[in-house]
């Protein structure tokens, strides 16, 4: 049987990403402030899907995490989390390219390294649940129907 290692869900520059993009996005609706470069380059319903997209994917990743049940359940959460983030960072990327030209690189690297990092996380995310679902099917369930009673003779 080959050995399946789960990748850690405690990774703490991903932790310290999702902290953050609720914190970014609540004080953002709040103080009704948008960077220049996301006014300029996303129409105003991008811009606003924008903000609360930060505060979902962050509480999401956050709840994924920590998820106490099943652990495909918890990694599928963060999963879409991810993804989520990767997208709205990508998008904030190319926002800041657009506005800030060579002015913005460093920032826009940054920003693109988020991006690239909750692609890379989605990456390990979709083999560790396609590790799962192969040690599941591993696991012999012999005697067992799919109502939980014995298979011979019907008895519990």
């Amino acid at each position: 049987m080959p050995n399946n290692r789960i990748r850690s869900r405690h990774q703490p520059f991903e932790i310290a990403i999702m902290g953050t993009a609720p914190v970014c996005g609540i004080l953002l609706i709040a103080l009704g402030v948008r960077p220049q470069s996301v006014e300029v380059a996303m129409p105003g319903p991008m811009q606003t899907g924008w903000e609360w997209g930060l505060i979902v994917a962050g509480v999401a990743g956050l709840l994924g995490v920590l998820w106490p049940g099943r652990l495909s359940t918890g990694l599928g959460i963060e999963l879409a989390s991810v993804l989520v983030l990767g997208t709205i960072t990508g998008m904030y990327a190319v926002a800041l390219t657009v506005v800030t030209g060579a002015q913005g690189v460093a920032a826009t690297s940054f920003v693109g390294a988020v991006a690239v990092g909750s692609g890379w996380r989605a990456a390990q995310i979709t083999l560790d649940l396609r590790r799962l679902t192969r040690a599941e099917q591993a696991i012999p369930l012999a005697g067992l129907t799919s109502g939980g009673t014995a298979a011979a003779g019907g008895k519990t």
